[in-house]
């Protein structure tokens, strides 16, 4: 019989992080993901997955599904059906849970919950629909699955399914936040004693529509992206997914896991400059900024590291260049600063989740992601903008992520030490 833990709501508890499953174009797990970041290797490509020859840019950050399909409860049926965005959540779950050392009688028997945020979804399925429609509007056969799967509850449904998960669901679809609001959102459900145990996490896969979308605001980089330089012009897209496996850190402790480290703090801000521009100081970042800091009751001088937003877009950089400027004053020369997304692109609704990842890999493992595509940096650089591979050992890392609608979010991660 599974160790029964008891909620209490009024006290609060400690978060540990004890299993991370990951998958990106830089590779999928832990280990292929860890030694491509600590390089600063790229792995931006030609898209395959759709025809991008109308577009003005033809590479992304596009997964190669090079290992085995892990091992799932899924049945047959399911599994024919899975979506690519499904098929990365799955394959980052498994990881995750396998790391975590969570037995699958504990996931049927004890209410974990799962909370997964997303952008696009299965936005290919929606195309798939649409495109039978146009070709053949009176067919009818095989389209009801489509609207049943096309549904973002229903990829969070086939994670559950996959892991043998029966607790609670919670989707959250907030922009390019979404990933971490989801993680924060566990966090605060373990921390305020709502349940002992919770999975979080964040996806998306590149899909054609979305992608033409972006394209046509001419928001993507023509050459590549260049978070932080003074010639950027715009961001890569990407694709991939994260799952965290999180539980009451006296709980690890008493089991003996594994701890890879602690989410302390959560803070999140709504920019209403504009609905796609943020405000040029950076006033909603710094906030959300400032807020996790208060939670996590660190001050910025503690925190050596922020895997920034990042994306290489004219107006986000400057926005959140002078917010870690204001948030970090004196201190802000020393405070190591670079984005993952000049490696992969920008995962929109899985950033969030997949950047608190590659922080947890860099905390772990003693180094710092370089941004290795920056020749000039922009003059709102005041911080330590790492450029090329870096050892360094971390105990407190800061993770932020911003979306359209102004949705920022930011989580602070810790060391056990």
């Amino acid at each position: 019989m599974p160790h029964q833990t008891q909620l209490t709501e009024t006290a609060t508890h400690r978060v540990a992080v004890t299993g991370v499953g990951i998958i990106t174009s830089m590779g999928t797990g832990w280990r292929a993901n860890a030694d491509g970041f600590r390089e600063g290797r790229m792995a931006l490509r030609d898209i395959t997955v759709f025809d991008s020859s109308r577009q003005r840019v033809h590479r992304a950050g596009e997964v190669i599904f090079d290992q085995p399909f892990p091992s799932t409860q899924l049945r047959a049926r399911q599994k024919a059906r899975l979506d690519r965005a499904s098929r990365l959540l799955v394959y980052a779950g498994c990881e995750a849970l396998k790391q975590s050392g969570w037995t699958t009688a504990e996931l049927c028997q004890n209410s974990i919950s799962l909370t997964l945020g997303t952008s696009a979804g299965a936005m290919a399925i929606g195309e798939s629909f649409y495109q039978n429609k146009m070709e053949s509007p009176m067919r009818t056969r095989g389209l009801s699955s489509k609207v049943v799967l096309y549904q973002p509850h229903m990829q969070a449904q086939l994670l559950a399914d996959a892991l043998g998960s029966r607790g609670p669901v919670t989707m959250i679809t907030n922009a390019c936040a979404s990933g971490a609001n989801a993680i924060g959102h566990a966090f605060r459900l373990i921390k305020k004693g709502r349940v002992t145990r919770a999975m979080a996490g964040g996806y998306d896969a590149l899909a054609n529509m979305v992608f033409a979308g972006f394209d046509s605001l001419q928001a993507l980089s023509t050459t590549v992206p260049r978070p932080f330089d003074a010639n950027r012009d715009g961001l890569a897209l990407g694709e991939g997914a994260a799952v965290f496996m999180m539980e009451r850190y006296e709980d690890a402790v008493q089991r003996g896991a594994d701890i890879i480290a602690e989410v302390v703090g959560y803070g999140a801000s709504t920019d209403l400059h504009h609905l796609t521009q943020p405000h040029p100081q950076g006033d909603a970042a710094l906030l959300s900024m400032q807020r996790a800091c208060a939670e996590a009751n660190v001050t910025p001088a503690q925190v050596q590291y922020i895997n920034s937003h990042g994306t290489g877009t004219p107006l986000n950089d400057i926005a959140e260049g002078n917010a870690i400027r204001r948030w970090a004053g004196d201190s802000v020369g020393k405070v190591m600063v670079s984005s993952t997304k000049a490696n992969i692109g920008h995962l929109l609704g899985g950033a969030g989740a997949v950047e608190a990842a590659i922080c947890l890999m860099a905390m772990r493992e003693n180094f710092v992601p370089p941004t290795p595509t920056v020749l000039t940096p922009d003059p709102v650089c005041v911080f330590d903008l790492v450029r090329e591979p870096r050892q360094a050992i971390l105990d407190c890392v800061l993770t932020n992520s911003f979306g359209f609608g102004g949705s920022n979010a930011t989580l602070i991660m810790k060391k056990i030490t």
